[in-house]
């Protein structure tokens, strides 16, 4: 029997309820029906010592028999709100909670607390409903709401799931989009719900709460997605199945109601149980229905193609854009920029978008200059001796360190390298792959000596590795060979001129040329491919000057250059 740890979490209390140590049976400790004097002798609950867990078949809940420590770490400090008693629920807030299907066990047992709190939306201190965010047996956040539904959380915490202790031990969990979505499945019996510490938005859904608590989905087999229906739910739903992985993701929907307190008002605990066991699960990968893709074509009839995403640069968006789940191949002459141009991509997908790259780039080390690169575009200039530590450097370090991840390994393989992207996808929610360049990161695992075929093998295990994980992947190649025209300058190369020639140009979703010119000291970046026709335009260049203090590239028009047209949203 395991006394000081189970699945990897240590156990803070052991046997919690004081039931008997090693018994297969015995009475349930949660349950008011079941804690009755004359049901006393029924022993209607099951143990699972070896699991942590407990089972009654009289009221048809579950129970963790222990009390757990906190799992991993956090990278950062954060601020720790004070662990003073909130006052005992008073009557009218109980109430409250009653008309919404809550029992006043149901917020004892979740530590739902009240007390007095500032609240920025009114401008002075109200009563306030406190949902205690603990991990272990440490209270790592507080979310306040008033009576006029505004909500806070404690300034500067630590952000996590709330009601994360509750998933220990089980191998299903259950995470809803609020606090009373939770409770709602508590009072229905289901003890394993969590839910997102700040709902969901329309916009970048930052789920830094799940790079908190990854480590409590490692030994999940079941992940049932319960979230609101709207659109801001269900780009939730998308960001959580692509960060867990379809494979463990099942889905609920709560018919006619919004969300599960409200599914409980309507149609009582039992109903809403049974909603969660009969999740369905993720759509079969590599099998669409026309009913899986039906918003998507209502979506297009109604609004034609959506617009890709740009990086920021007005001369470059005006010819080129993207969807995600795709790969760009990059390609030009040895020091005309090209790897200095896929970062100024990425640092601007992640200021529009709010996007995390990966870099596998042997070809920027060592990486303390590569990260000095990507600190300068961040920063916007060359920071100083007299910056080091200082307000502005602690920012744009913090975030340097929070967006770009490098891929560090002493021998390079395409399979390594994509196993890394799929792990920094699921722990730091990573949304680009810079492979750079692609001749240091072999397929050991293709055995063919066919340069064509390697070459399709290799770009179809990158276009299946982005599909899988909604990346956008980037791919630095060099040319094999270089010409000359007739006044002695080397001609611009194409994607033929990549070893692997036709291959790369008909399995590339896009392809860009980076190309200096050193007699004008301009770099233009031109559109080799572009495999949708509102995406971009292909054959179409934009100009740039290169700021040596920031490292950016500076739209430039040429003389007598006509603007771009317009791009077919627009």
């Amino acid at each position: 029997m395991q006394t000081t740890e189970i699945n990897g979490f240590l156990i803070d209390k052991f046997n919690q309820h004081s039931l008997e140590v090693g018994k297969n049976q015995g009475i349930c400790p949660n349950s008011t029906k079941c804690r009755q004097p004359k049901n006393h002798k029924k022993q209607c609950a099951s143990y699972d010592w070896e699991r942590g867990l407990g089972t009654c078949h009289n009221c048809s809940t579950t129970f963790q028999l222990h009390t757990y420590q906190r799992k991993g770490a956090s990278e950062k400090e954060y601020v720790r709100p004070d662990q003073k008693p909130t006052k005992k629920l008073n009557s009218k807030v109980v109430q409250w909670f009653e008309t919404r299907g809550i029992s006043q066990k149901t917020l004892t047992d979740l530590r739902v607390g009240e007390g007095t709190e500032y609240m920025p939306q009114t401008g002075k201190s109200e009563n306030t409903i406190w949902f205690n965010y603990l991990m272990g047996d440490q209270l790592i956040n507080v979310k306040y709401r008033d009576g006029r539904k505004n909500f806070k959380l404690y300034k500067g915490a630590e952000k996590v799931f709330y009601n994360i202790n509750s998933i220990v031990g089980y191998d299903t969990c259950i995470i809803t989009e609020g606090e009373m979505d939770v409770l709602a499945l508590h009072e229905a019996g289901i003890k394993n719900a969590i839910s997102v510490p700040n709902g969901a938005t329309l916009g970048n859904n930052n789920l830094d709460y799940l790079d908190n608590c990854i480590d409590y989905f490692e030994d999940k087999e079941k992940v049932i997605l319960a979230v609101d229906q709207d659109e801001a739910g269900q780009m939730l739903q998308q960001e959580l199945i692509r960060r867990l992985g379809a494979e463990v993701c099942f889905l609920v929907t709560f018919e006619d109601c919004k969300d599960a307190n409200e599914y409980l008002l309507k149609y009582g605990k039992e109903k809403l149980a049974e909603r969660i066991t009969k999740a369905r699960p993720v759509p079969l990968e590599n099998v669409t229905t026309f009913k899986d893709i039906e918003d998507e074509v209502t979506d297009f009839v109604k609004n034609g193609f959506k617009p890709g995403f740009q990086i920021g640069l007005q001369n470059f968006d005006d010819i080129f854009s993207t969807y995600t789940g795709q790969f760009i191949t990059v390609t030009g002459i040895p020091s005309s920029g090209k790897s200095d141009f896929v970062d100024q991509m990425v640092v601007g997908y992640n200021a529009n978008y709010g996007w995390k790259t990966a870099f596998a780039s042997p070809e920027n080390a060592p990486t303390y200059l590569h990260a000095h690169k990507l600190m300068r575009k961040t920063w916007g200039d060359m920071p100083t001796r007299s910056d080091i530590g200082g307000g502005k450097w602690n920012q744009v370090a913090e975030h340097v360190n929070d967006n770009y991840f490098f891929i560090d390994m002493d021998k390079y393989s395409l399979e390594s390298v994509l196993r890394k992207g799929a792990e920094l996808v699921k722990r730091k929610g990573i949304k680009c792959l810079v492979i750079d360049p692609f001749n240091k990161i072999r397929d050991i695992d293709c055995k063919t000596e066919d340069v064509n075929r390697y070459t399709m093998e290799y770009l179809t295990k990158i276009e299946m590795f982005c599909k899988k994980y909604d990346v956008l992947t980037f791919i630095v190649a060099h040319p094999t060979k270089m010409y000359k025209d007739s006044n002695g300058k080397i001609e611009e190369p194409t994607m033929y001129n990549i070893k692997g020639g036709g291959e790369w140009y008909d399995a590339s979703y896009h392809g860009i040329l980076v190309h200096r010119d050193y007699d004008a000291k301009t770099v233009k970046a031109k559109v080799l491919k572009v495999k949708f026709q509102n995406l971009g335009e292909n054959g179409a260049e934009a100009h740039f000057k290169w700021e040596h203090k920031s490292g950016s590239f500076i739209p430039h028009v040429l003389p007598g250059m006509a603007e771009g047209e317009k791009m077919p949203w627009e």
